[in-house]
This record gives structure tokens, sequence and C-alpha cells, in this order.
């Protein structure tokens, strides 16, 4: 247990390492606020005083509005709160995210930090021998549970890219059951794990499958000629580590995209009015600290990465 936790640390060390030398600097954002950040219901509601408020699902807005700020490259490590009913190995109800936000940039540009940055951890844990100590206690461990021993294998650098449409041929071609414009379900990511083992992007998804605030991709649009996004997602093998891509900055398709999707811009005032007078393009992502970490040590379940989780059957200890 203590090397895991040894791990988690170095993954934080490495990381932030990482992105302050890619010129982003750290900031926190608040954890309660007055409104979704992504729409839906997955919030846990609180009183704030007298105010109804919520428990933050992710920084996204308030990393957005730095960006009119003039705060052009940011980065923040910090909890995020999802109120999902999920019960599976890989879904926790409280979390630690990896996020930025980067100005004068597109979903490629922030997709290159993003593997640049999981490079720098992988490399830097395999050459640090105080990480390779912790990395033979967890290697000690497997072998008393007849499991293999997990070796850390730097990525080549550029990950594989394989656009959604592309994705959605390849499991129909493998005999999976999807359209295009359906989620990309574990059974089919299963298929996509086949030849893509490791880590790899899937960029341009349907606009209709990313939040309000992304990007379209101008004269694109998928087979059944609906529009594509500067959405992207990371996955390891068969499971998502990561979403991004580019923001909409213009304010008059951001206010479109809310109604697109039932939500009220009024309630989206604080972050709409940072929009008034201009923001630069911009692009970001956020990466869950204990997803990554599981792919490091070969953690079965995402629980066993953090000291006291939270997911939907456990509030104490």
């Amino acid at each position: 247990m203590n090397a895991m936790f040894h791990l988690r640390g170095k993954i934080l060390q490495f990381g932030r390492e990482a992105l302050i030398n890619e010129g982003f600097f750290e900031t926190h954002t608040p954890k309660i606020v007055a409104t979704a950040t992504e729409g839906g219901t997955d919030l846990f509601p609180m009183m704030y005083f007298d105010t109804p408020a919520f428990l933050n699902q992710s920084p996204q807005l308030y990393k957005q509005l730095c960006m009119s700020g003039g705060l052009e490259r940011v980065f923040e490590i910090g909890p995020a709160f999802r109120a999902e009913k999920h019960d599976t190995y890989r879904h926790l109800n409280e979390f630690i995210s990896f996020d930025i936000e980067c100005s004068w940039a597109n979903d490629d540009d922030v997709m290159g930090v993003l593997e640049r940055m999981i490079h720098h951890m992988w490399k830097s844990i395999a050459e640090d021998p105080e990480s390779q100590q912790y990395i033979d206690t967890i290697n000690t461990y497997r072998a008393t549970q007849d499991e293999g021993p997990i070796e850390v294998i730097v990525p080549e650098l550029p990950f594989p890219r394989l656009s959604y449409c592309d994705a959605i041929e390849t499991i129909q071609r493998k005999g999976g059951k999807i359209e295009w414009g359906d989620d990309i379900d574990a059974e089919n990511s299963d298929l996509l794990a086949e030849d893509l083992p490791q880590f790899y992007f899937l960029p341009r998804w349907p606009m209709d499958l990313k939040p309000f605030y992304i990007h379209h991709v101008d004269g694109e649009n998928g087979s059944t000629g609906r529009q594509l996004s500067r959405g992207f997602d990371l996955n390891f093998g068969r499971d998502e580590l990561t979403s991004g891509g580019q923001r909409e900055h213009r304010i008059d398709v951001l206010i479109e995209n809310l109604k697109k999707m039932d939500l009220d811009p009024k309630e989206f005032e604080f972050y709409v009015a940072g929009f008034r007078h201009g923001v630069p393009p911009h692009a970001g992502w956020g990466l869950g600290v204990e997803r990554i970490l599981m792919k490091l040590t070969g953690a079965k379940n995402v629980r066993e990465t953090v000291l006291f989780p939270r997911d939907r059957r456990r509030v104490s200890p």
C-alpha cells in the first residue's frame, strides 16, 4: 500500500514538473459553485449559508475565465466531484484531476502537451531509483497474487490518433454493434484495444456527444452530416483517461450551444460575461490522477489508488 501512494506522489511531482517546463503556472479555482459545469444532474447539492450551491464537477468554466483575464497557460491539480451512480472498477465520486487551459491553442496543441506530460511522467519514473524501489515492492506483492510483474515502458511520441469516424468503422468491421453518433461503450472499446493496447487519442467526436463549450470543426461533418467537434479523449486500451478539446470562444456560438442543450444562458451569466469583450482561441483537458496511476501500477480497481476512496457506497472513513 505504501508503495502505491509514494508513486502517486511521484506522478503528481513529475506531472507538475512537465507542465511548468511547458510554461504553465499553477492556479486554484472554487470547489463550491452556483451552477453546473457540464450541465446534467451529476451534482452534489449543498447549502452555502442561505444559497443553494454545488460541489464543482470540474474547474472547466473557471479555467476558461482565466483565459479571458489574460492568464494564458494555467494548470490546476485538485479535487472534482461527480454524483454519478456508477459502481465500476474505474469510477469514483471524488477524485483528483490534472487540468490545463491554454490560450492561442487548438485541440492538436493540447494533445501535444498531454502526451509530452505523460511521456515525462513515465520516463522520470523509469529513471528514478526511488520510484523503481516502489515498483519493485508492488511487483513483490503481485508475485504473491500469481500476477506478473509490471514494467514501466516509456511510451513513444506521438501517441496514435484514431478519429471517431475511423473508430466507428473499425468497430463495425470487427463485428461490434454501433452506429455513427453513438457513444463508444466498454464492449466496443475492447475491440479498439485489440489494436491499440496503450495510449491513443480519439479526436473529432460528434458535437452532440460533447459539452456545450467545445468548438465545432468548421466545414467538416460526419458520415450522417452531423457536425463534428474539436473534442478528444485519451484512452489507454479500453479505458478513457482524459477528455479535452478546443473551446468555443465566440460568445454568440457559445450562447447558441447552451440553448441547444436546453441550458439557460442566464444561469451561466458569470461565465458568459467573461466572453463579452473577446477571448482568444483556447483549449485544454482534464486527466484523472487515479486512472493514470492505475495504468502505471497495474491496479485492477481505482479504489486501490486512493487512501480514502469515495464511491457511491462509501463516505467513511
